[in-house]
């Protein structure tokens, strides 16, 4: 199955409501149905089934139900998209910029869709980039957020993926308080043929930072990948102990880290706006990855944010397995986001 299959099938929840919400606005102020015939004259066509004619059918027309887009259908569509989490600010500017041209004009659900996801691709283009790769050795990635974002599966992905590359990689369990991230992430570098330096439970995250930065130096290594704890934004005592990583990972490379990734949930919504303010004051965040899209309605988030920042996001999630951590790509995402059908 492809990715862009996957992720439609597993972000049905947002799809789905928006699907429900488009066909209720359109039935709801589109044109009467034109008379059928009797059935004296033709046979009788199957319910909810319109056909086209034959000219229809030849210029790829339907006769769909259509409506009008008129002010009143603009702010019933930006409600639909505020409930799928897009936010005020940013579903305004979707909206807007749908109207242009197609103001007056009468549109069907699936062309309203297909806009849509032409809107939301056009927002989201100038963030989609992968994970940029360095010269410099080892190049350093720091993975911050907040408890259960995912950031230690995202670390065995990612690893997983540039090893099968022919990047080597290393791995340095920063969690020390938590000793089941720590034996993930052991699982993960087994499976992946990657190492990973860990320290007992409860120890310093810096000095191992320090020890994992010093030896991938030392043996060559391509990519050190650092996991963090969670940081709780309202816990100011953690958000120092991550400045303290960043200060002595500089006194052996000034300009570690080279990369520093926020791994955001969906399932928190417009909360994930507020992770993105205060880790990009404090870790200096240079790209985002969004995980499980697969379990939440409310996926228009990642539109906000990229409206908002204009972050990089380098790859998004739809589920457990390796491949469901995919790079970012605006047009299927947007696609699979309104339920429409991606045109490669």
């Amino acid at each position: 199955m492809s990715f862009f299959k996957k992720m439609k099938e597993r972000m049905f929840r947002a799809s789905s409501k928006l699907d429900e919400g488009l066909e209720a606005l359109v039935d709801e102020g589109a044109d009467s149905p034109a008379p059928q015939p009797t059935p004296d004259t033709a046979p009788e066509p199957q319910p909810d089934t319109p056909k086209p004619g034959l000219l229809g059918r030849m210029l790829g027309r339907d006769d769909s139900p259509r409506r009008v887009l008129d002010d009143a259908m603009l702010e019933s569509l930006e409600d639909l998209l505020v409930q799928a989490d897009m936010g005020v600010e940013t579903a305004m500017r979707v909206c807007a910029n749908l109207a242009e041209g197609r103001f007056g004009r009468k549109m069907s659900v699936r062309e309203i869709k297909s806009a849509l996801a032409q809107e939301i691709a056009r927002i989201m283009e100038p963030v989609a980039r992968p994970l940029p790769l360095y010269p410099a050795r080892p190049q350093v990635v720091l993975v911050v957020g907040v408890n259960g974002a995912g950031k230690t599966t995202t670390i065995g992905k990612l690893a997983s993926q540039f090893r099968a590359a022919g990047k080597s990689v290393m791995i340095a369990a920063g969690d020390t308080f938590r000793a089941a991230a720590v034996e993930q992430l052991q699982i993960w570098g087994t499976r992946a043929g990657v190492p990973v330096m860990t320290a007992p439970e409860g120890s310093d995250p810096a000095s191992l930072a320090y020890d994992a930065l010093a030896r991938a130096k030392a043996e060559g290594v391509d990519l050190l990948m650092i996991d963090t704890a969670g940081r709780l934004q309202n816990r100011t005592d953690l958000m120092e102990e991550l400045a303290k990583i960043l200060r002595v990972l500089r006194k052996l490379d000034p300009d570690a880290p080279h990369n520093t990734l926020l791994v955001l949930d969906a399932t928190t919504g417009q909360n994930a706006l507020n992770q993105v303010e205060i880790f990009r004051k404090l870790a200096d965040v240079s790209g985002l990855v969004m995980t499980k899209l697969d379990g939440t309605a409310r996926g228009g988030v990642l539109v906000a944010l990229a409206d908002r920042f204009g972050l990089p996001i380098h790859a998004i999630g739809v589920g457990e397995q390796i491949d469901d951590l995919q790079p970012f790509d605006p047009e299927e995402f947007a696609a699979a986001l309104v339920g429409a059908d991606f045109q490669a």
